[in-house]
């Protein structure tokens, strides 16, 4: 096996974390912008600093503005802060997240051989990757300091991209005389973190009408120390079917802190839709809205979904803001308690984290994951856990390197604004019934 193979093999990447790292203390630390600016002491807090180093505020086609704060820490890796949206029209920047962050990568292995948590336990963090500057065109890679580095003498790490990105239309209408069209671009900031053979790509997108989507994209390469053509899992791999990959999940936790209009006392909402068909008639379809008051554990359905709700603010219509939560294809992993649901709201508590392994201790039998946390209480400062799985059977076309696997989420404006904040101005007027009297 090749000698740079062999460093990224899992066990030598646990055999590297710093004794720091093993007793789970959670530093935070960040980088300025560019390589020639000195990096900040690695006390600092670039959560309650939001100067110039550790601020992203960017202007879209259309006119919205995103603005937010980031820094880095030894078990999450990238947080992003007080993170705002101001779309044309609006005087003020609307507050929409106070923190977002993964809460866990979970890799349970088909055969039973082994079960990592790579935020927690696998030095997600210090995995952090240089990235060359073609990897963010027309960007900034800003420098982060990275805590309990595996290598104390280089802690820091080119390895944040700030960039926009194409995403294709935004809207199109015509109208029979004109077409009214706009290709839109996102805010896109991403790092990447080596965990063994994976490298995962970390993607935080946000679009001008509103949209954020947060996703995680395995590659890298398969691992050679994991193939058993004895075990009667996995897929053949290379010539013949002499050498079988196991086959493995991956199970991405993200977890949100919301702050809409800038009070974290939000509500939740569940909406699920019923279709009844009767004989010789057009099927009906009723909608119920069920408020979700205690902490829930939720699963996806074809027909339901969630929004959280701002109790703070209206949009010029006089509807509250809110922003719904739109899952990405997911594989269940009905392995573990905390892997077989879809979403859980909880009331807010310092001390719960990670989805999973959660380093700090929250008392007498709270529990070192997210489903114990959901016991009863009153949603008065919800945070929102979302759990999107993939199940990895590798193919030929996985060698080598491997394909991007994205899984993620969305979430989705919904009332933020009194129209689409891309409205172009001829049309302007056109809130509400516009239908023309006959």
């Amino acid at each position: 096996m090749p000698a740079n193979r062999l460093r990224r093999a899992r066990a030598r990447v646990v055999a590297a974390i710093g004794v720091p790292a093993l007793l789970g203390t959670v530093a935070v630390a960040a980088g300025p912008v560019g390589a020639a600016q000195a990096a900040p002491p690695a006390s600092a807090s670039a959560a309650a600093d939001c100067s110039a180093p550790y601020r992203i505020e960017q202007q879209l086609d259309g006119g919205t503005t995103w603005r937010m704060c980031w820094h880095y820490e030894s078990k999450a890796g990238l947080v992003l802060d007080d993170i705002s949206y101001q779309p044309k029209g609006e005087s003020a920047p609307i507050k929409v997240l106070t923190s977002a962050k993964l809460a866990q990568i979970h890799v349970p292995y088909d055969d039973g051989s082994n079960e990592y948590d790579d935020l927690t336990g696998q030095g997600f963090a210090q995995g952090l990757q240089q990235l060359d500057p073609a990897e963010c065109p027309g960007g900034t890679i800003k420098t982060v300091r990275v805590p309990d580095a595996w290598d104390p003498d280089h802690p820091d790490v080119k390895g944040l991209c700030a960039t926009t990105r194409a995403r294709g239309h935004a809207y199109r209408m015509g109208d029979g005389e004109k077409v009214y069209q706009l290709q839109g671009k996102d805010l896109l900031l991403y790092t990447v973190n080596q965990t063994g053979w994976y490298e995962y790509i970390t993607e935080w997108r946000f679009a001008g009408d509103g949209t954020m989507t947060m996703q995680v994209g395995a590659t890298g390469t398969l691992s050679p120390m994991d193939y058993d053509a004895g075990d009667g899992r996995g897929w053949p791999i290379g010539k013949g079917a002499k050498d079988y990959a196991t086959s493995h999940a991956h199970n991405v936790f993200w977890r949100l802190n919301f702050g809409l209009d800038g009070s974290p006392k939000s509500k939740v909402e569940q909406y699920d839709s019923k279709t009844t068909a009767t004989a010789g008639r057009i099927p009906k379809t009723k909608t119920t809205r069920t408020p979700v008051t205690k902490e829930l554990a939720g699963d996806a359905a074809a027909a339901r979904w969630w929004r959280v709700v701002s109790t703070a603010g209206k949009n010029k219509d006089g509807h509250p803001r809110s922003y719904e939560i739109v899952p990405g294809h997911t594989t269940t992993y009905q392995g573990r308690s905390f892997t077989q649901h879809d979403v859980y709201f909880t009331e807010y508590n310092k001390c719960e984290q990670f989805a999973s392994n959660n380093l700090r201790n929250c008392g007498a039998g709270a529990g070192k994951s997210v489903d114990k946390w959901v016991n009863g209480q009153t949603l008065k400062h919800p945070i929102v856990w979302v759990n999107i799985g993939f199940h990895h059977i590798a193919r030929d076309e996985d060698q080598e390197p491997m394909p991007v696997h994205w899984q993620g989420f969305q979430l989705s404006p919904r009332d933020v604004t009194a129209m689409n904040p891309l409205t172009p101005p001829a049309l302007s007027g056109h809130n509400g019934h516009t239908e023309e009297a006959r």
